[in-house]
């Protein structure tokens, strides 16, 4: 709708006049307006006056000014394109700066001497592995007195360290199963206690039975070659890991005979206890394998559980090594500690395995075994032509000719071995000499490891009397 008020049709004044309207009209088209005052608008073209016929004529120009201009012009595109140029350079250095310095090294601030946090925050694992030089040091030590940070994640390294350079042996102490049962003994004793001369036996099963844990299948397979005495002169007998812990059995299944237990090798086995290894090897089925363990390991838990149920009387108890001796429970269980320790050094030894001596307090107690069947042995070599003649037989209980054996190191100790009359009491005031060995040395050499000459670290004395009981120490090794 139109009217007087929109400047429609028909609109007048107060006086009759065309009123000229109130609301503007439509604006128009972008394209149709004027161009911005911003835009440059070329400037018109200079034309002459209007011609005869009405058509304009161009102004002739000035060709020095002309040519002038295109100078400007050219000199003016130049500029632009140098600056062009030198901005894209100098952007290209500032870029180059920009990478060297990230991939340079941080170096100390030459006022301070101190190097960047990045850089000392680095070094704090060789610092902890004491790889750091003097000035890394004594600069990364500072830096931890103002880093908390850093120093909490130094005390981790230092103890992380700490646990890979460790000084101690990896293997448990061979002496942890007796604290732990002291300790769980003092809290509630046991019903049955598990008598205190079967503890070496106890505690080299044990140590043993860690080893064979901690090999592989095809470790058991390994070549050991076991060694003794025979005849005066070393022997030895090549086998696996597998047929050694047979062997062990085979010879502990004396023990079990003579406890009433099952033989391992029937009623009817022999009880010499290479004839027992021999017929083991040969009936068993080739090759060994770690089968042999759990039987083994089982046989070791029942001897322990018989001798500590059957009382203090079976410590007694004659356990017969065929031909070579007998020998009472409490010595028997002794010595299958000492073979259990010897055989299981020759395996450690095959599959490159770490493998400590029996604790001081058992070393001695199987030193001590040695050194009381000595005597004994003297007196078996003699019989056969082996050691000299006996020069002061006396009666049994009464002082004899002694030689002073003197065992140095862990579990070692001084003993007087009689010379001539088994029975005899050994003293020093009979003492015709003295030799000194040290402790696992002379287990060596009764176990057959280590000749009589080697085996002497220091004599003084009747040098028959040494070589005697030297020889018959080594004598005392078999299979």
């Amino acid at each position: 709708m139109t009217g007087p008020l929109d400047g429609g049709p028909g609109g007048r004044d107060r006086k009759g006049q065309p009123a000229s309207p109130r609301i503007p009209g439509p604006r128009q088209a972008a394209d149709d307006m004027a161009p911005s005052r911003h835009e440059r608008t070329p400037p018109p073209e200079p034309q002459d006056e209007s011609g005869p016929q009405g058509r304009p004529k161009t102004q002739a120009q000035d060709p020095s000014e002309a040519q002038a201009r295109d100078q400007s012009e050219a000199q003016a595109r130049d500029r632009d394109q140098s600056e062009i140029q030198d901005r894209g350079q100098d952007l290209s250095r500032a870029q180059d700066q920009d990478q060297d310095r990230s991939q340079a090294p941080d170096e100390p601030n030459a006022s301070t001497g101190k190097l960047p946090h990045t850089l000392l925050a680095s070094l704090l694992g060789a610092w902890a592995l004491a790889a750091c030089s003097a000035e890394e040091t004594a600069l990364v030590e500072e830096h931890l007195t103002e880093c908390a940070p850093c120093a909490d994640e130094a005390l981790r390294l230092r103890d992380a360290v700490g646990l890979l350079h460790t000084d101690r042996s990896l293997d448990l102490d061979p002496l942890l199963r007796s604290r732990v049962l002291e300790s769980c003994l003092g809290r509630r004793p046991a019903r049955i206690p598990v008598p205190d001369w079967s503890a070496p036996y106890d505690a080299e099963t044990a140590r043993l039975d860690a080893l064979l844990r901690d090999i592989g299948d095809g470790e058991w397979h390994a070549p050991v070659r076991l060694r003794w005495f025979e005849e005066e002169r070393p022997v030895s007998r090549r086998t696996t890991v597998a047929g050694v812990i047979g062997h062990l059995m085979t010879v502990d299944g004396l023990v079990a005979s003579a406890l009433g237990l099952d033989d391992p090798l029937g009623a009817d086995a022999p009880d010499d206890p290479t004839d027992r290894t021999e017929i083991y090897w040969r009936t068993a089925v080739p090759p060994p394998t770690r089968a042999v363990h759990e039987p083994w390991r089982e046989q070791s838990h029942t001897l322990i559980r018989t001798v500590s149920f059957a009382g203090r009387g079976v410590a007694e108890l004659s356990v017969s090594y065929g031909d070579f001796f007998a020998l009472p429970l409490r010595d028997a269980l002794l010595d299958r500690a000492f073979e259990c320790w010897v055989h299981g050094t020759d395996i450690a030894e095959a599959v490159d395995y770490p493998y400590e001596p029996p604790s001081g307090a058992h070393l001695h107690r199987m030193i001590d075994l040695a050194a009381r069947v000595l005597p004994s042995a003297i007196a078996t070599r003699r019989r056969n032509g082996l050691a000299g003649p006996a020069r002061d037989l006396v009666t049994a209980g009464s002082p004899g000719r002694s030689l002073r054996l003197e065992v140095e190191g862990a579990g070692g100790g001084s003993w007087y071995i009689a010379l001539d009359s088994p029975a005899a009491l050994g003293c020093p005031e009979r003492s015709v000499g003295q030799v000194a060995l040290d402790a696992v040395e002379f287990c060596q050499l009764v176990a057959g490891h280590v000749t009589p000459e080697e085996a002497a670290a220091g004599q003084d004395g009747d040098r028959e009397a040494i070589r005697d009981v030297l020889s018959a120490a080594a004598s005392m090794s078999r299979l």
